[in-house]
């Protein structure tokens, strides 16, 4: 239209393509996320990426560790005692240490997820206290609205701290 100026366009990665499948779209969605929260954290400076962003005391660091953890509980079997406590970073690990560490989660839990073909059934991991994994479709699910509301948050914390935006 003529008169009307152009929005000057975001360098955002845009979602992802994926195949027709439900798991095949599911885990394409979980693991743009995935790699959204893990570049927004990756390179952040210290010590802001530890510094509450708001009165709760959400930061940065902390929340890709207790996504790490989530990872590892939904897929790997492994309990957890406290959960307000992975938000939280161990004072001696540093942004990398916290990157690999969830990028490894990551990666076991891909491995897990790459033996699964019905979405219907349990995540095949250990059970923990007695309680029964589920679907692979509740999990992915999961995992979708979990990293998608922490990465919302991490988009939030990173333009506060040295104005970074973009997925």
């Amino acid at each position: 239209m003529p008169g009307t100026a152009r929005r000057k366009r975001r360098g955002d990665t845009p979602p992802p393509r994926t195949g027709s499948g439900e798991i095949e779209t599911l885990r394409g969605f979980l693991d743009y996320l995935r790699a959204s929260i893990a570049a927004k954290v990756d390179g952040a400076p210290e010590p802001q990426v530890r510094t509450a962003g708001v009165p709760s005391g959400t930061n940065l660091l902390g929340l890709l560790d207790h996504l790490t953890s989530v990872e590892r509980s939904m897929f790997l079997g492994d309990e957890v005692a406290d959960w307000q406590a992975t938000f939280q970073a161990a004072p001696q690990d540093g942004v990398a240490d916290v990157v690999g560490r969830y990028r490894e989660a990551v990666r076991r839990a891909n491995e897990v997820l790459d033996g699964c073909a019905d979405p219907g059934a349990p995540v095949p991991r250990p059970r923990t206290a007695g309680r029964p994994a589920p679907s692979v479709r509740w999990a992915l699910a999961h995992m979708i609205e979990e990293t998608g509301r922490h990465a919302g948050h991490a988009d939030i914390l990173r333009e506060l701290i040295d104005g970074s935006t973009g997925r």
